[in-house]
């Protein structure tokens, strides 16, 4: 099972899954120049739920749900943190009931 992390430090942010960086998956749709960011809606957030989700399930549900897994998830992010594969898929489960 796929680990994220995220950590904020006084040389910038890093993001991995299982300890490699995190593709941002601007190819599927560029949402933010300016890369990741967390803690707050807005579009460097939702490149980094876009990215979170097409990597745990796949490109459809990223762009369907990465506007709602921001707002829900990102936004709420502390200055570190961490979320596995099946942490994603069940906040995926419970934004496709809402």
């Amino acid at each position: 099972m796929k680990t994220y992390t995220g950590t904020r430090a006084f040389d910038g942010l890093d993001v991995r899954v299982d300890g490699e960086k995190l593709n941002p998956r601007t190819d599927l749709k560029l949402l933010s120049k300016n890369g990741f960011e967390w803690s707050f809606e807005g579009a460097s957030p939702h490149q980094l739920a876009l990215a979170i989700l097409a990597d745990a399930t796949d490109d459809a549900t990223a762009l369907r749900l990465s506007r709602d897994f921001m707002e829900q998830i990102v936004a709420n992010f502390d200055n570190d943190w961490e979320m596995t594969e099946a942490d994603v898929k069940a906040a995926v489960q419970a934004l496709e009931r809402a």
